[in-house]
This record gives structure tokens, sequence and C-alpha cells, in this order.
């Protein structure tokens, strides 16, 4: 009876040991960034579903307050819309419409994400039964301004397109004087003829962490394995060559 060995050689252990090991790192890593993105989720639903706070005060701590809710009093500024395009959904090409909000309280104004529409909708006269005249109550969202994405094209504001909203740019390109700290992003509620849709606050985020943890897991299981059956076929071919 052929006494088993194991001599897997000095080039395939070399190449084995730091891949695998890389490779359950990578997938240690995944499974740290999996519950990072469960916490991150859960904090987002918490904040978004808790009750109002206040309008953050100038200074405060944005990081704190966002995804808290607010609400408010005050009329919208329907002649300053921005436009925001290339903006799906359900698949469907349109706009975010993006309008200044002067609460009634007198403080300073505030820049809304007020929702999507559809392309055909981007002018306001097609959607009169949104545009609110006077005083109106609604709840926002309290989102930190965005930064341009490295596939995003720069803003265009000589055309009043937005591809990011950077409520600073806003106001510079405009002239208004609205808060460009952060922006509200309208909760979805009942608008008379549906437009502009609300609710556009991104609370679910893409969580493929634990199927990237599988894959390297089992890679590094699968490589490993290769080296255990080379070395056990290399440890057969030198007993029988000594026979």
């Amino acid at each position: 009876m052929t006494q088993r060995s194991f001599r897997p050689g000095l080039w395939p252990t070399l190449f084995t040991i730091p891949a695998v090991l890389f490779m359950l790192a990578l997938c240690v890593w995944q499974v740290q960034r999996l519950y990072w993105k469960e916490a991150l989720i859960a904090e987002r639903v918490e904040r978004t579903t808790a009750g109002p706070v206040a309008v953050p005060a100038p200074g405060a701590d944005l990081k704190l307050a966002e995804f808290h809710r607010v609400a408010l009093n005050g009329h919208f500024d329907h002649a300053h819309e921005f436009y925001m395009p290339a903006r799906s959904q359900n698949g469907n090409v349109g706009y975010w419409i993006v309008t200044p909000f002067q609460p009634a309280d007198g403080s300073q104004t505030l820049l809304v994400n007020r929702g999507w529409v559809p392309e055909e909708r981007r002018d306001p006269a097609t959607r009169p039964d949104g545009q609110f005249t006077g005083d109106v109550a609604f709840d926002g969202i309290i989102r930190l301004p965005q930064q341009q994405g490295w596939i995003q094209p720069p803003n265009e504001p000589q055309k009043n397109r937005w591809f990011y909203l950077a409520p600073a740019e806003m106001a510079a390109a405009s002239n208004l004087p609205f808060r460009t700290d952060f922006y509200l992003d309208a909760v979805k509620t009942e608008i008379p003829g549906n437009y502009p849709l609300g609710g556009q606050t991104r609370i679910n985020l893409p969580n493929d962490h634990l199927q990237y943890a599988i894959t390297w897991g089992s890679l590094a299981l699968t490589l490993s394995i290769i080296y255990v059956i080379h070395g056990l076929k290399a440890g057969q071919a030198r007993n029988e060559q000594q026979e």
C-alpha cells in the first residue's frame, strides 16, 4: 500500500498562501462592510421615520441632522425653479424640480427638492395644479449638498440644468439669498395633478457585501483545495518514482 505524502512544491506554496490570505482578508472586509451598510440603512430609516426636528441653526453639525424630518409652513417661489435632468422614476426619464421655499416665520429661504416630473412636464405651465400658491405646510428631509460625481458632467447654470444639487452654485447663479449648507427633500404626499412626485430621498443603499464575502471566501477555499490536491499528486508521483 502506497503511503500518501504531501509535496506541494516551493512555487505553488509561494503563490497560494499569500493569495489565500489576501482572499480571506477581502472576505472579512466585505463582512465588515456588510455590517456598516446595514447600520447606515437602519440609521436612515430611524431618522426619516422619527418625529420632526427643528431646522438646524447656522453652524450646526449637519451630519447629525441629515435625514431627519422637519415640518414647515411657508410659501414656494415657483418663479425660480431649478431643473435637474436625467432623473429616472421607474425607468422613465424626467426632472427633479428644486424650488426656493420661504418659511412663514421669516427665517432664511431654504432650497427644496419638490420631487420628480416626467420630461414633458418640465414646463410649470403643464402642471399648474401642483404649483401651490400662498402658505402651505409640508414635511422635508434634511440633506447635505451633493458633490459632482466622477462620471457626472458639470452643472450648466446658464441653461438651468443641474446634474448635482449644489445649493451654493444655485444661489450664485440665481442671485437668491437661500441657505446653502443643506437642502430639503419633500416627503411623498398627495399633490394636486400628481406632480412633482415627492419622496425622492434614497434610504435603501446597494448592499451586495454578503455576496462579495461569499465569493471571496469560496475562491479562497477553492484555491486551498487545488493546492492540497496538487501537493498530494506531487507526493504520489514522487513515491511512485522511488518504488
